[in-house]
């Protein structure tokens, strides 16, 4: 199988994240399991480490300050086509995962993920179909993670969100100021 071959010889793996401390965790995380890591902070460091030297594997964030992590994605695509990149993000919806898919990942994760799961999507048989989560996002969550989503699209202006969303700006605005279901 190829991707045996790819473990045996190159455990190369780029992380690229914003989230100082989180970066930091799962960087020490694979070390521990055997992978050979470096890491980046933003869209301009993962196309340099890309450029530099393309590694085998890659886990990215989507939204990074300095732009979008699927950029990353489609360069070491491009540089490197064995390579098996993770996308990771806080703001999850079906047309970013296609569109990181197409762009050469071999999953898509909501955060937080832990160290296990991205391992386990990296190493995924990418025939395999991947077991349901243990505890799925509920309808109440999914619906906050998409109208913060849109609200974010539109640089956080209320009526425009409301607009879009075909909803009152009231009922927007009481929805922003609560918390996150989970």
């Amino acid at each position: 199988m190829v991707l045996d071959e790819l473990l045996n010889r190159d455990r190369s793996l780029l992380l690229v994240d914003d989230d100082k401390p989180w970066l930091t965790r799962l960087e020490r995380a694979m070390e521990r399991r055997g992978f050979d890591v470096r890491i980046a902070d933003s869209v301009a460091g993962g196309l340099a480490a890309v450029a530099a030297a393309p590694p085998a594997f890659a886990v990215v964030d989507l939204r990074l300050e300095d732009g979008n992590g699927l950029d990353v994605v489609s360069a070491l695509h491009a540089r490197r086509a064995d390579a098996r990149a993770v996308v990771l993000t806080g703001y999850g919806n079906i047309a970013t995962a296609v569109t990181a898919v197409k762009l050469g990942a071999v999953d898509y994760l909501a955060k937080p993920a832990d160290a296990d799961d991205v391992i386990k999507a990296l190493l995924s048989d990418t025939e395999d179909k991947p077991e349901p989560p243990e505890n799925p996002m509920s309808a109440d969550r999914v619906r906050w993670e998409h109208i913060q989503r849109v609200y974010e699209l539109c640089d956080r202006n209320v009526s425009e969100t409301a607009r879009r969303l075909n909803m009152h700006r009231r009922t927007l605005q009481r929805i922003l100021a609560k918390r996150a279901p989970r």
